[in-house]
């Protein structure tokens, strides 16, 4: 019996190619890449939000803070990824290798302009959950993070890595 995920890779299936290569991957396309980005956005957001809402409910210095948000980043950022590519038929394993191929860079570069933005904001890590400053600025943290890495995606993209690793399992 073939495998469902290199049944998937070895057939022409919806708007796939024969080599499991998406059409829109080609040219890196900025559709795509911003497809990608948000995407990775969802997962970072979840545990950037998750680590803030934590880090100041408890307390937590700002640098734990922001330790603790930029883990769990990643381990939602990740864990996003490795749901579609397991649901796909990979193994755990070769799912965890194919979400810290596609999503590392991505997750790195959003962390590192979104938690630049929350310690560079006067307050905002100082201010309480109930606070505007807090939350306006976490927003603008994302959605900052989300412009500057769209174009880090589609250059990955275009050369075959980051994300374009998991549109062969889709």
């Amino acid at each position: 019996m073939t495998h469902p995920a290199r049944h998937h890779e070895e057939h022409h299936h919806g708007g796939h190619h024969h080599d499991g290569r998406h059409p829109a991957l080609a040219g890196g396309s900025w559709r795509t890449a911003a497809q990608a980005t948000l995407h990775c956005l969802t997962g970072c957001a979840v545990g950037e939000v998750l680590g803030m809402v934590v880090g100041t409910a408890a307390g937590l210095h700002n640098a734990a803070t922001v330790v603790v948000s930029i883990a769990l980043a990643f381990v939602f950022g990740y864990a996003l990824t490795m749901r579609g590519v397991l649901r796909a038929g990979l193994p755990p394993r070769r799912a965890l290798k194919v979400a810290l191929a596609a999503d590392t860079v991505s997750i790195a570069v959003m962390e590192l302009i979104d938690n630049t933005v929350m310690v560079g904001v006067p307050g905002a890590m100082d201010a309480g959950l109930s606070d505007a400053l807090f939350w306006v600025s976490l927003v603008l943290s994302l959605a900052l993070a989300f412009v500057v890495t769209t174009p880090v995606d589609r250059w990955m993209i275009g050369r075959g890595k980051g994300h374009a690793v998991v549109h062969a399992y889709h």
